[in-house]
């Protein structure tokens, strides 16, 4: 910042040292976010390096501004600072703003709480060679930096980056305006008011402002990701209830059938008695053995899973879906009945969907099984899919316009499968969706134990 004319004490600070903060806090930004496609390996290092030249050539060609041009100029870098991030990231616009904001107050407190410190060791040990100068760069920098990568990291650690809205953006921005305008309050001219008199310390104010502003900045954004988290949790929570109460809606609605079936069966009793007419025993058997087919329709030995296959099987049939399954239903006795729903009921739905978007019906298949192997449960399912499915940490992303309101379901089943210490691996292959569940056997007579 220019300060001649009314500070002496402490030389201004390079441009230079600024540029180098102000690239190195959008790099922190962007090494834990997920990179766009098009920009990664040695195309994300050559975009990097095109930023710091342009940074550098920028601040340097812009030194001696004063007043109002010398905010324009700021401005203008905190511009680059976004278009690196944005370029080098598959962020969104408005999270892209919050870290251009974040990056933009981290790069003040490190260019000037640096140069304090060289000022002080230049002055109090008489140390003038350049190298000192450049390892005391490289030591703050280098521990400034890398505190703050750990920050964004462990801010970024979630299963999907959190939306920030345009609200939480006005807020940033206006909050981080507010804390660059009070950090530089002090270099304004002695006759204005708020002005500095004393060289010292008004960068101790203005390195003890920007470190006291990106903290707030942090602490402002960790609340984000906890609401963001707490939405999600509810979310999920939801449909775990709501896909229960299709499990009683559908238990319901199966035992009606059976009722329906038996009375069918002393019916044909019935009519068999009446009369000996070929066709009519030809119609009899018939029916007995569509009857028989439906008995022996998802019979896995566990009621749950019966009455939950049985519904699914029945939407199937509706929308001329082929499901098959094969499944051992005594793995499940240990399994919570709403850990059940959540697993085979989301999954299930998410592959009907699927199935009723392709048009030619022979295409239209669905197969689940599950089997013990090598100490795991192993759950299975796989359907047909025409298209292309793009993946977002390792889940499919909705294709739906409203994304933040759908692709919960898949969430749900992973966080119960993450409650028996399980894993879920989704496959695409040749025009088939697998998606694989495996899970400790060992984990479910732990949870039985602790129900």
């Amino acid at each position: 910042m220019t300060v001649a004319g009314f500070i002496a004490d402490l030389p201004d600070i390079p441009r230079i040292i600024t540029a180098l903060a102000q690239w190195l806090a959008c790099l922190v930004c962007i090494l834990p976010l997920k990179r766009r496609d098009s920009v990664k390996g040695w195309r994300f290092a050559a975009v990097s390096a095109a930023f710091l030249a342009a940074q550098c050539i920028y601040m340097v060609a812009t030194d001696g501004f004063e007043g109002i041009a010398w905010n324009l100029c700021m401005a203008g870098a905190a511009l680059l600072m976004f278009c690196y991030i944005r370029v080098g990231t598959a962020t969104t616009r408005n999270n892209a703003v919050g870290c251009g904001c974040t990056a933009f107050i981290a790069a003040e407190f490190a260019a000037s709480f640096e140069w304090q410190i060289w000022c002080y060791i230049h002055d109090h040990f008489d140390v003038r060679l350049k190298m000192w100068k450049i390892l005391i760069l490289v030591l703050v920098y280098g521990i400034v930096f890398i505190s703050i990568w750990q920050i964004n990291k462990n801010i970024s650690s979630a299963d999907e980056e959190f939306t920030v809205t345009g609200k939480e953006t006005v807020l940033t921005v206006v909050a981080t305006l507010l804390i660059f305008a009070v950090s530089n309050l002090g270099f304004l001219p002695v006759s204005m008011p708020f002005a500095g008199r004393d060289s010292a310390e008004i960068f101790n104010v203005r390195t003890l402002v920007d470190l006291g502003g990106l903290a707030m900045l942090y602490a402002y954004q960790s609340q984000w990701k906890s609401s963001h988290i707490q939405r999600e949790l509810e979310t999920i929570q939801t449909i775990l209830n709501s896909q229960y109460e299709q499990y009683k809606q559908a238990q319901r609605a199966v035992d009606m059938i059976n009722y329906r079936y038996h009375d069918l069966k002393n019916h044909i009793i019935a009519l068999r008695t009446e009369g000996n007419d070929s066709q009519r025993h030809e119609y009899l058997d018939k029916l007995e053995n569509e009857i028989r087919d439906y008995e022996a329709m998802n019979k896995t030995g566990n009621q749950v899973l019966d009455t939950l296959l049985t519904s699914k099987n029945l939407r199937c049939m509706q929308h001329k879906i082929n499901m098959t399954s094969v499944i051992d239903g005594s793995l499940f006795d240990s399994m919570d009945v709403m850990d059940i729903c959540s697993i085979f009921g989301n999954a299930l739905d998410n592959a009907i969907e699927c199935e009723v978007q392709i048009k030619d019906y022979e295409k239209r298949m669905i197969h689940v099984d599950a089997f013990s192997e090598k100490s795991f449960l192993i759950i299975r399912f796989e359907n047909y899919y025409e298209g292309n499915i793009h993946f977002e940490k390792g889940l499919p992303v909705t294709s739906k316009k409203e994304k933040s309101l759908h692709g919960y379901g898949l969430k749900s089943l992973r966080y119960t499968v993450h409650k028996y210490k399980g894993e879920v691996q989704i496959d695409t292959r040749d025009n088939w969706f697998s998606l694989r569940i495996l899970i400790p056997l060992y984990m479910e007579k732990v949870s039985l134990q602790a129900d």
